[in-house]
């Protein structure tokens, strides 16, 4: 077998990622690449990596010719929130890194993943029961950029036969990267405060209603679908996948459970406030289910309890 890159590597996916693939196919067949280099004592500096700029297509041929790269696993963007910050770097990165991928896949005969999100609907989608073909007129330019790359993957699929395939996530939740800059990221930083101080003020409404998925889940998605019978893939990219569905109030009531005395309360962001209510809140993943077999492992009671657990290694409560 060939061997596989990881961009964006060092991100809130790739960090588990990474290692969830080293384990799957041996340490030596994935590359982990970003535009930093690893810190001491993250998991990824472990194996192979590469310092990798998405945006220059040279360095992504010289990095897949040196590892004799089969499959990409393209996980470097800006995220919702701070894409709206940086709309033209988000479209620089979001765009052009992946239509350079593709460019260098189609080039080299590797197949791609690439990870959508919920980001990709807008507020005239269905809101519930979201379908897997539905209409897509997102708001944000986090979210046209997931459009526009669902389309992209499609085209390079359909034009060239690379081997794109494609989830569209909802909100991952995490105990090894810390919150960056998602709108659904108050369901990681609501572990860390309530571990450290108890309380935590969200930047949501407390009836925001999104689907959200442990990231285990989405990790095992991720390799799922790559490993998947393509004669059985009708959609191939863009699956919806979903996992668990919640408000922050129902996420506050389960952390209560094991943290006495937790309180929440809320002051609203409007433009992630904005975003969220133009996202569906819970989306049909029937066709995932059906075409490659996707069943979560993860509801909000087992998340719950092992992010506790495991945050509650490594936090102290403040003074």
């Amino acid at each position: 077998m060939g061997n596989i890159l990881v961009t964006g590597a060092l991100g809130q996916i790739g960090s588990e990622l990474v290692p969830a693939l080293r384990a799957h196919y041996g340490e030596g067949h994935v590359v982990a690449s970003d535009i930093r280099l690893p810190r001491a004592g993250e998991v990824i500096s472990e194996g192979p990596f590469e310092i990798l700029d998405c945006t220059r297509m040279s360095a992504i041929s010289e990095v897949m010719r040196r590892h004799d790269v089969t499959k990409i696993y393209h996980m470097a963007a800006l995220l919702s929130a701070v894409a709206e910050e940086k709309p033209q770097a988000a479209w620089d990165l979001n765009m052009g890194g992946l239509y350079r991928v593709l460019e260098v896949a189609r080039q080299n005969g590797a197949a791609v993943f690439l990870p959508s999100s919920i980001g990709a609907f807008g507020p005239t989608t269905p809101r519930d029961g979201t379908p897997q073909d539905t209409i897509q007129r997102p708001t944000t330019i986090y979210g046209v950029t997931k459009v526009a790359s669902e389309l992209l993957c499609d085209y390079y699929a359909l034009r060239f036969g690379v081997d794109a395939r494609g989830l569209r996530l909802p909100g991952l939740i995490s105990h090894v990267a810390k919150p960056g800059g998602g709108t659904t990221d108050y369901a990681v930083d609501i572990f860390y405060r309530a571990i450290r101080y108890g309380r935590y003020t969200c930047f949501l409404s407390a009836d925001t209603r999104l689907d959200m998925m442990y990231m285990p889940d989405a990790v095992c998605a991720m390799i799922e679908v790559m490993e998947a019978d393509p004669a059985r893939l009708r959609h191939r990219n863009a699956f919806n996948v979903a996992a668990m569905n919640f408000t922050p109030t129902e996420l506050a009531t389960e952390i209560k459970k094991h943290v006495p005395g937790f309180t929440i309360d809320y002051d609203v962001d409007p433009v992630r406030q904005a975003i969220a209510d133009s996202w569906p809140r819970c989306m049909d993943d029937s066709a995932a289910r059906e075409e490659w077999g996707w069943r979560p492992q993860w509801d909000m009671a087992a998340m719950t309890r092992d992010m506790l657990e495991k945050l509650g290694k490594r936090l102290k409560p403040a003074r």
